[in-house]
């Protein structure tokens, strides 16, 4: 017993730690995690044998990854708004209707043709690889950038159409086993009738449930969380009891229904949820890696890269043409939605789970399932991961970086920052509550949003395409405040600066928002929006001034001593910007950008 709880302590530590060194590695190195993950997983498993999660988690593998997957699921749903897709509602209901069953049946025909497989488990691998999955797109999407358009209907495909997958595998599963008996289509209509009728009842109930709880503030503030995470497990558990696989069609329903209700809160629970859905991801694909051999793989032989090939160019194809068709998609954007389709953890978790099943049923072929999937898995995402970024630069079609600065308050100082900034070529964007800075900014040639920053309004309508941080400089301290905490999980907390409204040592500590709230403070920590202000009232301006080899940063802050240090930019573009106790050294080759007294 002292044994096996060792092994599960050493198992989970080091599911934990290298799925954190992938999840970093990845960043740093600006790939997709899956690449780094399933590698990790393999190398864990059949190489190394330090990772064996059939011997190590028995009878509870299959259902930890099924409730998973439900969560994963649960949390894209979350962020699937109605208003962003009256666009394009009917290029994603085709997609994963007629898009998925004509893609599926191509690639039922590879299958069997190129690789020799029986047209029953032909037909599994078409339903099982319908599937996409927010696993892999939404990483994908945050490397590519694609405009909105694109952006929307991938990710809501890829929500939407894994419960489609898993309903399909399922019914064509039950049609395997029963098409050797009388009434086999019969039979696969009614588990059909009774997967959809489930889902919607229990997740239709479910998301409705949660909607009340949260709206009526049922539940106390810190066990929102836990609530949900509750109801939607015992949703779905349920929902699985009553008929296989129907779980996951309940849980999408659910978060569907909940996102979508007026009124309701979710942005907590979504930090929440997509914090669990991170953890869950890493741990699952290393999991379900380690259970795959490279003998298994390569066994398939090369008839599986052009499978691949088929897919990527004539199934995926085919299927987007007969989904966009008399759409309002131009050809870019529709030759970027049929280039990206990268199969993920759903994929991996339903062909797990049936080739148990099929292994159960006495189905000779189900040895091939986990690998043939996998090698599709980890095709499709290293091609598209490596492609998609210069596809999409190549139409033209991709955002432009998150260089840019959202700007809270359009006062005379912000509209002078705004405005050096983008001499720098450094897009910008204010925003202000009042009408006449609005106007004032316009007339100078600025970017301006008239609204509340922190509005609901805002939330719909303001256009952050292009801005990765947000800079606070209104002479309001609990806007700033507030704005800083609604924009940090924009951006992120690193990325989000605040100006400060007066000198700390004349503000109680009980009366000022603390650090975590506020963002970082800008410029130094005695410089405050009062004595800028001033400084500009009485003729100072921001100048630009380039580091040379001849005149570097200290001969810089030599020659102007009471100068204010603002930004530095360096000469790929970046701009740097100085901060309370910031250590920044701009190098030859920098421009600083600072406010300078009319005095000097």
């Amino acid at each position: 017993m002292n044994m096996m709880s060792e092994s599960w302590a050493f198992a989970i530590a080091y599911i934990a730690l290298v799925s954190f060194a992938a999840q970093w590695a990845a960043w740093r190195a600006r790939l997709p995690a899956i690449l780094l993950l399933l590698l990790v997983g393999i190398l864990s498993g059949s190489v190394l044998g330090v990772l064996k999660p059939d011997q190590l988690f028995g009878e509870l593998l299959f259902p930890f990854v099924s409730a998973s997957v439900a969560i994963i699921l649960f949390e894209g749903a979350l962020t699937l708004n109605l208003d962003e897709i009256r666009k394009t509602a009917s290029v994603v209901r085709r997609l994963v209707s007629i898009g998925a069953l004509a893609g599926g049946c191509i690639v039922t025909a590879a299958t069997h043709y190129i690789l020799d497989f029986s047209w029953g488990f032909a037909v599994l691998i078409g339903a099982i690889t319908t599937v996409t999955g927010p696993t892999v797109i939404s990483p994908l999407l945050r490397t590519v950038r694609p405009n909105a358009n694109i952006a929307n209907v991938l990710r809501w495909e890829g929500i939407l159409i894994d419960p489609v997958g898993a309903i399909l595998t399922l019914l064509v599963f039950e049609f395997i086993l029963t098409r050797s008996h009388g009434g086999a289509v019969m039979h696969t209509l009614q588990v059909f009738a009774e997967l959809v009728a489930t889902g919607v009842v229990l997740g239709g109930g479910a998301g409705a449930a949660l909607g009340i709880l949260l709206k009526r503030h049922l539940v106390p503030e810190y066990l929102r969380n836990f609530a949900v995470l509750s109801v939607v497990l015992v949703a779905f558990t349920l929902s699985n009891y009553i008929i296989h696989e129907s779980g996951l069609l309940t849980v999408t329903i659910a978060g569907l229904i909940l996102a979508n209700i007026p009124g309701v809160q979710i942005r907590d629970i979504l930090h929440f949820k997509e914090n669990l859905s991170l953890l869950l991801i890493s741990g699952l694909f290393i999991i379900l890696a380690a259970r795959i051999s490279l003998e298994d793989i390569s066994s398939l032989g090369f008839s599986v890269l052009v499978l691949l090939l088929v897919m990527q160019f004539v199934a995926r194809p085919v299927g987007v043409l007969l989904s966009t068709w008399g759409s309002s998609l131009t050809w870019k954007e529709r030759i970027m939605v049929s280039w990206v389709a990268p199969r993920g953890i759903v994929a991996a978790a339903v062909a797990a789970i049936f080739a148990l099943r099929m292994e159960q049923a006495g189905e000779a072929e189900s040895v091939y399932l986990v690998p043939l999937v996998f090698s599709i898995i980890i095709g499709t995402v290293v091609f598209q991961s490596i492609t998609a970024r210069l596809v999409a630069a190549w139409l033209g079609v991709a955002e432009p970086s998150p260089k840019g600065f959202l700007i809270i308050g359009a006062n005379a100082f912000a509209r002078m920052i705004a405005k050096s900034l983008q001499d720098e070529d450094i897009q910008v964007l204010l925003v202000d509550t009042s009408r006449e800075n609005i106007v004032d900014a316009k007339m100078e040639g600025l970017k301006a949003f008239y609204g509340n920053p922190v509005s609901e309004y805002a939330d719909q309508h303001l256009d952050l395409v292009g801005l990765g941080r947000m800079l606070a400089l209104t002479p309001e301290r609990h806007l700033n405040a507030v704005s800083s905490m609604r924009y940090q999980s924009e951006f992120g907390q690193d990325r989000v600066y605040s100006i400060l409204v007066s000198d700390k040592k004349l503000v109680a500590e009980k009366l000022r928002a603390s650090e975590q709230h506020r963002g970082q403070t800008l410029f130094g920590k005695d410089v405050s929006y009062g004595k800028l202000a001033s400084l500009i009232s009485k003729g100072g301006v921001i100048k630009s001034t380039k580091i040379t080899a001849d005149f570097d940063f200290s001969e810089y802050k030599n020659t102007h001593p009471n100068a204010i240090l603002l930004f530095a930019k360096k000469p790929s573009g970046w701009l740097e910007v100085f901060k309370e106790d910031s250590k920044l050294t701009p190098e030859e080759g920098w421009t600083i950008l600072s406010l300078v007294p009319a005095s000097a």
